[in-house]
């Protein structure tokens, strides 16, 4: 009897093999995924857009270095979609060659963000120059291939044990409670979506030039009991002191939002809906608890 072989589906994450993009698409997925290494999210957008993917993971906003604003204009000019989302701890590690110690390193290399939420660490290490790359599990395969002796990297346990580095000092990140929200996207296309059984959206709009005008939207939505989850405004280029807003919105009872979509509409411009998903499993409480 021939075995069927099961096609797993493909999902495009930001950074290389061990990244935290990686761990967050397989935590979400189960494991039951292929990951697809991107360079850049325009690199996502573009194969998702293509559909050589499935899906794609995208970080949207941590907790201690805040919104990644360059994402959200992507969401929004973009043929994808949300349709889930999924929050992760993050830990951040110091990691070189085995056998090195902290004192070895001249140099750490990592993404900006995991730079930006280690800083007080190094500071005990004025000798060590801190060196923005692309990506954290990239720097740290860098190491490892080309046998960089006195440099370190900020990257997670996935990446440490994939590129047989030694985790020189663990769980740097000034604040423990650090966590990142990934977005989980597919084609607009798609039929991938859970319909009436949402309990989260995410839209955009602008408004018109007038007095009271968002307060007036807020409004509404408080009227149909939606909880604002967040609120993002960004500069609409070309326009001055006018802005789009991206609104994130969670609801236990899906027609009631519907309702509020259609009460809201006539107050807005460019109004976008960006996805209609399930809100994450694990609580932030939860996922810090394990």
């Amino acid at each position: 009897m021939t075995e069927t072989k099961t096609i797993l589906k493909k999902a495009a994450i930001q950074g290389s093999y061990g990244a935290f993009h990686e761990i967050a698409t397989r935590n979400y997925f189960a494991n039951n995924i292929d990951v697809v290494p991107c360079e850049t999210f325009d690199n996502i957008i573009e194969i998702l857009e293509n559909k050589d993917v499935d899906y794609g993971m995208m970080a949207i906003e941590n907790t201690v270095a805040g919104s990644i604003i360059p994402n959200y204009l992507l969401l929004r000019e973009s043929a994808v979609k949300i349709v889930g989302e999924v929050y992760l701890r993050i830990k951040q590690n110091l990691v070189a060659l085995p056998g090195q110690k902290i004192d070895d390193l001249v140099e750490v290399h990592s993404h900006y963000m995991a730079i930006e939420q280690t800083r007080k660490f190094f500071k005990q290490y004025p000798n060590i120059k801190l060196v923005e790359s692309s990506d954290t599990a990239l720097s740290a395969r860098k190491i490892q291939d080309k046998k960089l002796v006195g440099k370190g990297a900020i990257s997670s346990d996935l990446a440490a044990e994939m590129y047989n580095l030694e985790i020189l000092a663990p769980g740097i990140e000034t604040n423990k409670r650090n966590y990142t929200r990934f977005l989980i996207l597919t084609h607009k296309d798609s039929k991938d979506n859970c319909k009436e059984n949402c309990t989260k959206a995410s839209l955009c709009f602008s408004l018109p030039h007038h007095k009271g005008s968002l307060s007036q939207v807020l409004s509404v939505l408080a009227f149909y009991d939606l909880n604002l989850t967040k609120i993002q405004s960004m500069p609409i280029i070309g326009k001055e002191f006018k802005y789009f807003f991206y609104v994130d919105l969670s609801f236990t009872d899906y027609e009631r939002y519907q309702q509020s979509i259609t009460a809201i509409k006539p107050l807005l411009v460019d109004f976008q809906i960006l996805g209609e998903y399930n809100k994450a499993k694990e609580s932030l409480d939860t996922i810090h608890n394990q």
